[in-house]
This record gives structure tokens, sequence and C-alpha cells, in this order.
């Protein structure tokens, strides 16, 4: 068994520049990879798509999570304890405004393994 402190992970996760947010990757195999993102409030990862199943799940703060409702991009407001899944192909993003946004990314399978 592997056990993981995510939220501590995702606190302790390193920028790699000063205006993007934090990430770590928590485990990765063929099977799923697992990253932790913190966003500080202002930053944003950009609406992109993925050739696998992502699920975010919202560890601590708040913010906004995109997707698509149809043809139209959306945003929803996210808070601790929210999970949203997306599936391959389908675009996503994430936005931290007022507080710090911690999220865990499980992605099915890993990008690359197919």
């Amino acid at each position: 068994m592997k056990l993981l402190d995510a939220v501590q992970a995702a606190r302790n996760a390193v920028r790699a520049h000063h205006d993007r947010p934090a990430t770590a990757v928590l485990h990765d195999s063929p099977d799923a990879r697992v990253v932790v993102f913190n966003l500080m409030p202002g930053q944003a990862v950009a609406p992109h798509t993925s050739t696998s199943t992502v699920q975010l799940t919202v560890l601590g703060g708040g913010g906004f999570l995109s997707g698509m409702d149809g043809d139209q991009s959306v945003e929803h407001p996210c808070s601790a304890g929210d999970v949203a899944v997306y599936a391959p192909g389908e675009l996503h993003g994430m936005r931290a405004v007022a507080e710090e946004l911690l999220l865990l990314a499980t992605i099915t399978p890993r990008p690359g393994a197919r």
C-alpha cells in the first residue's frame, strides 16, 4: 500500500516559476498518474484537453473549475470536497481567485501509456 498525504504534498509543491501554480506528482504508473496543484490567488491552469479521464478533487481553498456545457465553455465555483470528472477529450481548467486552491488530479490511464 502507498499512503499519500495529498494536502501536505500540495502545500509543499514546488513552483517552476513564481507566477505559475505549484505541482507535484504523487504517483505515476501506466494505469494512473496522481498530481497535486497549489494555485495561489490569481493563478490559473488554462483550459486544455487530455486523452485520458481526469478527476479533479478540491482538497482545500476555493476557486473555479472550467469545462464544457454543450458548445459553451463554463466555469463553476468549487470548494473543499468538490469532485469534477472530465471525459477523455473534454476541456478542463482551474482558477484561484481570492484564496489558494489545492487540487488533486487523478488521470487514468496515464497520458502516453496507451
